[in-house]
């Protein structure tokens, strides 16, 4: 029997829960996206008080914003600062637009879906409850988009790969939400589904959701309200996110307020035809529609690495170098080495690698070479204990949207 979609009972909850928040059911809605080209007029710093003014904008809108963080911004930072981290909003809050914490006062979670009884916590009681935190890599599932295009036009934000920051969340563990609240999964329950307080730009346009496998949920998804040490800013998803260390930025669900146990994934528009990428390989330029069987959500994060220096196009002095960048994975292995190579990819060398506190945080890694007066590239790429790595050509994952790109980092430059 086919699943009737949730979103318009999700949506009237939503609209209640904004009027028993104190927020309206007025918030801004994301809609569709008239421009990627930056607006040089238009700083990040005008649209969110605090943010760094140097950081990109490919998107103005107040509704949902896409900034990036330029790569000097990310280089120097083992923790990248909430001024300088990157932001992709879908389906903005209108009093979201800030790096003050959101009104966080009668803000509640409601647990329901596949189990006996449903739950609500307001998150004053789940700050009573011991909590973790988790250094990580934030990064959003289309970073490095713009590769892509290289091959064939994709759709979204050209982010090069400044859609991502190393950060640091605080929270209590879903499992020990579970716990005290006698929460039951009944066994056909497989995934959970996150639904934050959102406007879509329609009245009759799909709330924004996604869920994930309940296995991994529970294994290490945390309900922050903390980022780097400060309450969490609204326009990162204050005051309530779900954060599930290893997985892409898009399923880091912000300002949630309830959480569905499931048999199957959610029928919503942004867990089937967004955030996910082809099963089979496509030719650049192929036309794709999505579903929940020839597809896969953008959940787990593909092994990557960068080079912070030398920066693309940028001239060196000729000689002895020192080049550094940083990698990572989705946690579930150690970076096991980053590998360079001046030859095309015909021999490798490796870097340093500093492995960092936290599993599912980023490893920096640097190295000295030697590069003659001339034209140079250098290649780039991440190897882990489970064999994992980056492909030379990138391109093999091609896909409409822009998702995923994983692909071995290229920089050319200039010896002077």
């Amino acid at each position: 029997m086919r699943r009737i979609s949730p979103i318009v009972i999700s949506r009237r909850r939503l609209l209640q829960a904004g009027t028993a928040f104190g927020f309206g059911a007025h918030a801004l809605s994301y809609g569709a996206v008239l421009s990627y080209a930056a607006d040089e007029a238009t700083t990040a710093d005008k649209l969110i008080a605090g943010k760094d003014s140097r950081l990109l904008v490919h998107n103005p809108s107040r509704s949902g914003f896409e900034i990036e963080t330029p790569y000097e911004l990310l280089a120097d930072d083992k923790i990248t600062p909430v001024e300088r981290l990157f932001v992709r909003n879908n389906h903005q809050p209108s009093w979201a637009a800030t790096l003050a914490p959101a009104d966080e006062k009668d803000w509640k979670l409601e647990i329901g879906g596949l189990t006996e009884f449903p739950r609500t916590i307001a998150l004053a009681a789940l700050k009573e409850l011991p909590s973790v935190e988790h250094e990580l890599v934030l990064q959003c599932s289309g970073n490095g988009r713009k590769l892509f295009s290289e091959a064939s036009a994709v759709k979204g934000a050209p982010w090069l790969h400044g859609a991502m920051g190393n950060v640091r969340f605080r929270g209590v563990l879903l499992r020990d939400v579970f716990k005290k609240l006698d929460v039951r999964p009944h066994s056909s329950a497989q995934f959970i589904t996150a639904e934050g307080f959102d406007s879509p730009a329609l009245p009759d346009g799909a709330d924004f959701e996604h869920s994930l496998p309940l296995r991994d949920a529970l294994a290490r998804t945390i309900l922050a309200w903390e980022l780097n040490g400060k309450p969490l800013p609204a326009v990162h998803g204050g005051p309530l996110r779900l954060v599930t260390p290893g997985y892409y930025g898009t399923m880091h669900v912000k300002w949630l307020t309830r959480l569905r146990l499931e048999a199957e994934e959610t029928v919503n528009h942004h867990q089937v035809k967004r955030y996910r990428t082809p099963l089979d390989p496509l030719k650049p330029g192929q036309e794709f529609d999505y579903g929940l069987e020839n597809s896969e959500p953008n959940w787990r994060m593909r092994i990557k690495s960068v080079v912070f220096a030398p920066a693309r196009d940028a001239e060196v002095s000729a000689g002895r170098t020192l080049v550094h960048g940083v990698a990572w994975n989705d946690g579930t292995s150690r970076i096991d080495a980053v590998e360079l190579s001046q030859d095309g990819g015909c021999t490798w060398r490796r870097a340093e690698l500093e492995a960092p506190a936290d599993r599912y945080a980023w490893y920096r890694w640097q190295a000295t070479m030697t590069f003659e007066k001339g034209s140079h590239e250098l290649i780039c790429r991440a190897v882990d204990t489970l064999g994992r790595t980056q492909p030379l050509d990138g391109g093999i994952d091609w896909n409409p949207a822009g998702y995923g790109w994983h692909g071995a980092e290229r920089v050319k430059f200039r010896a002077v």
